[in-house]
């Protein structure tokens, strides 16, 4: 596709940096901690756009979230100049779906409860793919890893084989599609995504001293890090801060860290911050592409982050370790 211009997204910049006055802030994080009831914490949520709370129960709050989320695609879809820039927040819904129906349908469980409907396609037209291989509205790559995915756990009864091959194809999608977007900050966001998960594949793999075995099946193409580099410092012991650069390089320091026994929390928050810094970037931009990129990845987060909140307090976690779960706010 030709390369994109800021100007295409001058209208969608406008309306979206606007609405960044209502997302959930540190300090509206801090209120939902310690509001006195959870009904007090959930309007803080209402403040922020989000709707179905007033009778506030596990179920209310996941339909709550969901629906937010199916809203934010649909919208985006709507207003982009390019909708691949929103299929490739899409397109790892569809990958979940996936691996939930391909592991049900080998063990004749009810997959419904995992799904998660806000991929580009349907639960309908995915449970046909799987059940009945019905695969003509799917992409080829998805054909295909489904396809091997099932081939592999039936012969193998091993899912996370299965989960591997999906992981892979899923990675590979969202970069091929990101590049076809024509959005360079979009592209730069999967390939950071890919070492994001690439670091943390190295450090299990350092912590349980596994070999290159596991390194070769886990590993995802398509990242800034090399995966012979990656391979080397993990066979070599660790020194992980030398192939994970830029905005992973504190991730990798204490990646290395954790790797020999060190907190494995602070290791796995300083990966997803390292991310949000780089959407974070976008902030130098009144407008053009990496704005609709940032917010939706950033409301994504918000999305995690009020799960993790509400569904805290509903079970009576103590503010403190609810606390320590949470990421850095976008806003």
């Amino acid at each position: 596709m030709s390369k994109l211009k800021d100007t295409d997204f001058l209208y969608i910049s406008t309306n979206l940096r606007a609405r960044e006055n209502r997302m959930l802030t540190r300090e509206r994080m801090e209120r939902m901690l310690e509001a006195r009831t959870d009904e007090d914490a959930a309007k803080v949520l209402s403040e922020c756009g989000y709707t179905g709370l007033e009778h506030l129960t596990v179920d209310t709050l996941n339909d709550s979230l969901a629906r937010s989320r199916a809203e934010l695609f649909q919208e985006l879809a709507s207003f982009t100049p390019n909708s691949d820039m929103v299929d490739v927040f899409r397109i790892k819904y569809d990958y979940h779906n996936a691996k939930a129906l391909v592991k049900c349908a080998s063990t004749g469980r009810e997959a419904e409860p995992m799904l998660i409907d806000s991929g580009r396609y349907s639960l309908t037209v995915l449970t046909a793919a799987v059940v009945q291989e019905n695969y003509s509205l799917l992409t080829d790559a998805m054909r295909s890893a489904i396809t091997e995915a099932s081939e592999v756990l039936a012969s193998t009864g091993d899912p996370q084989l299965s989960d591997l091959i999906l992981d892979k194809a899923c990675y590979a999608e969202m970069l091929s599609i990101a590049k076809r977007s024509g959005s360079d900050f979009l592209t730069g966001y999967v390939q950071l995504q890919i070492d994001s998960a690439n670091l943390k594949t190295a450090v299990r793999c350092l912590r349980m001293k596994k070999g290159s075995d596991m390194l070769t099946k886990a590993l995802l193409p398509g990242g800034n890090a090399s995966l012979s580099a990656i391979t080397g410092a993990v066979l070599s012991g660790g020194n992980l801060e030398s192939v994970f650069t830029g905005y992973l390089q504190e991730a990798a320091v204490l990646g290395t860290a954790a790797a020999k026994g060190g907190r494995q929390t602070a290791f796995e928050a300083a990966v997803d911050n390292g991310l949000c810094d780089y959407l974070k970037s976008s902030r130098l931009t009144s407008f053009g592409d990496s704005v609709l990129v940032a917010f939706a990845a950033a409301k994504e987060n918000e999305i995690t982050a009020a799960r993790i909140i509400m569904s805290g307090r509903l079970s009576g976690i103590p503010a403190d370790a609810i606390r320590e779960r949470l990421r850095e706010a976008y806003v």
